[in-house]
């Protein structure tokens, strides 16, 4: 689930604006998704996308042994290496209910995944820190949302801050904001952005130098 060295070497100089610049090369779709916070902005993510899907809170649907965050999460890592992965998690329109918090992230760390991208709010931001976990969501909360949103698919497409999902996608995430690459597009993506980063530095440099030479 992690990915190639050197597409992780490039990851690290590249920012998301030119990754949101090569996808649009690319594809016609949105990609990218704003106004995410995280408790540790510096950490990069770059993961294959694990997807949970949380719905609005029907008592009369629920099953607690089925809808449970941990039931969820070893459904979403049955068939696949979640070393390196990324947790997707759609809130379904209740952005301020929380889905986690340091008790249930804690076993993200335990199967090696990279952190997660939550179209919601996260509890306990310390704890995410303290384990090591790249997280991107809607902020910090302290109340349950166990009375609003339950967890109630894995490993189906989802939607978060208007950018549809699907497991496998690549997900990449940093201080400005997160873009999601289709399966099979992180090398070209990578590489492009690589060259739009180059192009826009020597653009910097001809400006800088034409502006000093007045």
């Amino acid at each position: 689930m992690r990915p190639p060295d050197d597409l992780w070497e490039i990851s690290g100089r590249v920012s998301c604006s030119a990754i949101c610049d090569a996808m649009m090369r690319r594809h016609g779709h949105h990609a990218h998704i704003v106004d995410l916070v995280s408790p540790a902005p510096e950490r990069l993510l770059l993961g294959r996308a694990l997807t949970m899907q949380f719905l609005p809170l029907r008592a009369d649907l629920l099953e607690p042994a089925r809808h449970d965050f941990g039931a969820m999460l070893d459904e979403a890592v049955a068939d696949v290496d979640p070393s390196g992965a990324v947790l997707v998690v759609s809130s379904w329109g209740h952005p301020d209910a929380p889905v986690a918090g340091g008790k249930k992230l804690s076993r993200l760390a335990n199967l090696g995944l990279a952190g997660l991208v939550a179209d919601a709010r996260l509890r306990d931001f310390s704890e995410v820190v303290d384990l090591g976990l790249g997280a991107w969501c809607r902020g910090e909360t302290v109340r349950q949302g166990g009375d609003t949103v339950m967890p109630y698919a894995a490993n189906v497409p989802v939607c978060v801050g208007g950018v549809t999902v699907v497991p496998g996608d690549w997900v990449y995430a940093d201080r400005a904001g997160a873009v999601v690459i289709p399966s099979d597009d992180l090398r070209p993506v990578l590489e492009e952005a690589a060259r739009i980063e180059e192009r826009d530095a020597a653009e910097v440099e001809r400006l800088r130098a034409a502006d000093l030479a007045r």
